[in-house]
């Protein structure tokens, strides 16, 4: 008979995940089994361009009504930026917190996972249910564990959105934000798992890809991005209180308002 801690226990492990956010909480699905809707694959999303301008209008509509505006006056590359940001997050969160809580590193790869093209937050996502079982597979080497993700999915899911006029320079700041936010989140599950979600988060924003995207320690307060998601061109007069609490800006207010290219 084999024994597991619980949290290399799929169901606790998954439990673990939900208490943590939508965000972080995963579905598991047999991947020899074909996606049924509301299900789908999440490689759709690159291999149909179509499919992410249309949840980029579905977005750019959400904003447009929540800030009171007309549709036309909210840019697409706000937009676009809006839904890569919550798409990186959803990726990169669960992905921090399975690695800091079991030790496991799953590759993520957008073909492999399933979600529900839904607004309003954080979508569901399903992951193989093998993927959440230690094998060699899911142990790699602990330096090639951020290669795995921004090489992967996140590199995949930025070159997608920079063709919707968004400049790689905010999109990679998204991912910089997305990795902080989520050590933040995992500090909540104790001091063991907060030093070890945020050094898992520093490994991530270490990668060339991402130096210069932040400058202080991930999932903590004084972290910043070095650029903006641009949800602040859709704020009105409102300004401060529309800035991410990372936000390049957030310390500019009071002066000219910076080009956050």
């Amino acid at each position: 008979m084999t024994t597991s801690t619980p949290e290399g226990d799929p169901p606790a492990l998954l439990d673990r995940l939900t208490v943590l956010g939508p965000f972080f909480a995963l579905n598991t699905h047999d991947p020899h089994t074909p996606a049924r809707p509301p299900w789908r694959a999440l490689s759709d999303l690159i291999d149909d361009p179509g499919l992410l301008r249309a949840r980029v209008g579905d977005a750019r509509d959400h904003l447009a009504a929540a800030s009171g505006r007309p549709r036309r006056t909210v840019e697409l590359r706000v937009a676009a930026s809006v839904v890569h940001l919550g798409i990186s997050a959803r990726l990169i969160s669960p992905a921090l917190a399975v690695a800091a809580l079991a030790d496991l590193t799953p590759p993520f790869a957008l073909a492999s996972l399933r979600w529900q093209n839904v607004l309003g937050g954080a979508f569901p996502m399903s992951i193989p249910h093998q993927q959440l079982q230690p094998s060699p597979d899911n142990r790699p080497a602990h330096d090639q564990w951020p290669a795995m993700l921004i090489d992967g999915p996140i590199r995949q899911l930025v070159q997608a959105t920079s063709a919707l006029s968004v400049s790689p320079r905010i999109l990679w700041g998204n991912v910089a934000s997305a990795a902080s936010g989520a050590a933040s989140v995992l500090a909540s599950a104790g001091p063991d798992v907060a030093q070890r979600s945020r050094g898992l988060a520093a490994l991530l924003t270490s990668h060339p890809s991402l130096r210069g995207a932040g400058h202080g320690e991930p999932g903590m307060a004084t972290f910043r991005r070095q650029t903006c998601c641009l949800i602040y061109r859709i704020a009105g007069t409102s300004r401060h209180t529309s800035l991410c609490g990372d936000c390049v800006l957030r310390n500019r207010v009071e002066g000219p308002t910076p080009t956050p290219e």
